[in-house]
């Protein structure tokens, strides 16, 4: 990574809650959202970033039938999982509430080296309701 590349800094972190009726939900966080250089159709986002995870430090799954693809990624050499969602032209990655700000870096290097364009990323955050 060069000097100018972003440092997933994550200024708010996920609260999780756990509702009477069961499961797990999240409430606030921060999501950055990676934009190409040039346009990119959303298909071939998926396939980039498909190519990514099928790296070696990766486990990640696709479980839900969502209408934009999400994947909950497991990234084993810093023990951290996020979520990455492909939506409206761009990769978001959703930060979880342990989750490493090495990984984020470590998945935005390896898109830079697979992808071949650059990205421009934006960090927005909520707090919880």
């Amino acid at each position: 990574m060069s000097d100018d590349a972003p440092t997933f800094d994550i200024p708010r972190r996920p609260e999780r809650v756990y509702p009477r009726d069961g499961g797990v939900e999240y409430e606030g966080g921060t999501v950055f959202r990676l934009s190409p250089d040039s346009e990119v159709p959303e298909r071939e986002l998926s396939a980039l970033v498909e190519r990514v995870l099928d790296g070696d430090r990766y486990t990640y799954g696709d479980w839900f039938e969502l209408p934009a693809p999400v994947y909950l990624v497991h990234d084993e050499c810093h023990s951290t999982a996020f979520r990455v969602v492909i939506r409206s032209g761009c990769v978001e990655f959703h930060v979880l509430p342990d989750t490493a700000e090495a990984a984020l870096r470590g998945m935005y290097s390896r898109l830079c080296e697979t992808g071949g364009c650059g990205w421009c990323v934006d960090c927005e955050t909520t707090r919880p309701e």
